[in-house]
């Protein structure tokens, strides 16, 4: 061996060991972030209770989601556990899986991966267990509204908060549709826009999930409506009991001669120019919808409502940015609309819990009559 390489011999086996090193540290390393930003399963020791919920541990499509086994919650002393019959998808529900608007991570939806790795919120079920505090329900009890991780097999909610009892005229279906679209639906026309009897209210987008909560709504606060929908929904949104119909493939409302008191906008595909058209010198233009899933960006599809509500001083009209609470006083409220038999909930579609991503799919199209619903579990269980 000549000197030199006798010299290089021993410096190539350390660069080697370090590099064997590096590669081992890279590898760790990775994982232990794979296992840090991951949505976590909780471990199930065998005779644990658990259920099936669907979860999703990053953003992306539908496709993310999946259904796993995880614990069974236990409700505490102030919950109610239900076991859910079905739920409803909604299109909060695709802003939480592929994380738009980029706003909501930084306001604490998750940066890089959700803080929540349940899906779902619009539920209804019987009550399986109560907390010792709990006296407004009991066991066998069958109630709908809302809670975070709808699409599961059981979820755990406060007795106080958004469930009430299901009116006895509603399949589970229908009542699991009602929550958030309904709530919105009312609480936009009732407290946003201020609908008395006899005024003029436009529903734009009447045929979708919100919508047609809208029109018997407004029918119910004795208003005359005009529904905005396309060719194959005009039978559907006059069977709810609008007065008058707009097709929008035919016809565009903001360019026509009728002045209307209040514009329930649940699509977002007008210009605040047009809407301020077609509303009177006073009259008000309630933002639901603000765009579809694929309108990105820092802020995605609040830019429409934000930039409404920085014009709305400026004019006499009123621009208003809206976002639905869900109370339990509201839930009644449509309980009541319901059992009266003037409001009725529309369902378009119903899935599997285990295809929760085929339905958030479909909603995403943008072209749902009315509600999309998961069933859960089958009423005979």
């Amino acid at each position: 061996m000549t000197q030199r390489n006798a010299e290089t011999s021993p410096r190539r086996k350390f660069r080697i060991r370090w590099l064997f090193y590096l590669i081992i540290l890279l590898i760790g390393g990775f994982a232990i972030y794979a296992w840090a930003t991951g949505a976590r399963q909780e471990p199930i020791e065998t005779g644990e209770p658990h259920m099936k919920a669907v979860v999703y541990n990053r953003y992306g499509s539908p496709d993310v989601l999946e259904v796993r086994d995880v614990k069974k919650p236990v409700p505490d002393d102030d919950e109610v556990l239900i076991k859910v019959r079905a739920a409803s998808v909604n299109p909060l529900d695709w802003h939480f899986i592929e994380g738009t608007p980029y706003i909501m991570r930084a306001m604490g939806v998750g940066l890089r991966k959700p803080k929540v790795p349940r899906l779902g919120v619009d539920m209804a079920g019987q009550v399986e267990a109560v907390g010792k505090n709990v006296t407004q329900f009991k066991p066998g009890d069958e109630v709908f509204g809302g809670k975070t991780g709808a699409f599961a097999e059981y979820v755990c909610a406060r007795a106080d908060r958004a469930i009430v009892l299901k009116p006895a005229n509603l399949t589970f279906e229908q009542a699991a549709s009602v929550p958030i679209a309904a709530i919105t639906a009312l609480q936009g026309l009732r407290d946003k826009g201020h609908v008395k009897p006899g005024q003029k209210v436009l529903i734009n987008g009447a045929s979708g999930g919100v919508g047609t909560f809208a029109v018997q709504i407004a029918k119910s606060l004795g208003a005359e409506v005009t529904g905005v929908c396309s060719t194959r929904n005009l039978d559907l949104v006059r069977s709810l009991g609008a007065d008058h119909l707009i097709d929008y493939t035919k016809e565009d409302f903001t360019k026509g001669n009728e002045r209307y008191d209040v514009i329930l906008d649940n699509v977002g595909n007008q210009p605040l120019s047009g809407f301020r058209r077609a509303l009177k010198p006073n009259g008000i233009c309630v933002m639901i919808g603000g765009g579809g899933p694929n309108d990105g960006g820092l802020i995605g599809p609040m830019a429409r409502p934000i930039q409404a509500l920085l014009l709305s001083p400026f004019i006499s009209q009123k621009m208003s940015m809206f976002f639905a609470e869900l109370t339990k006083a509201d839930l009644i409220v449509l309980g009541n609309l319901m059992q009266a038999g003037k409001v009725t909930p529309v369902i378009d579609r119903t899935y599997q819990l285990s295809q929760v991503p085929e339905a958030i799919r479909y909603l995403e199209k943008g072209h749902a009559r009315g509600k999309v619903v998961i069933i859960v579990a089958q009423n005979n269980r």
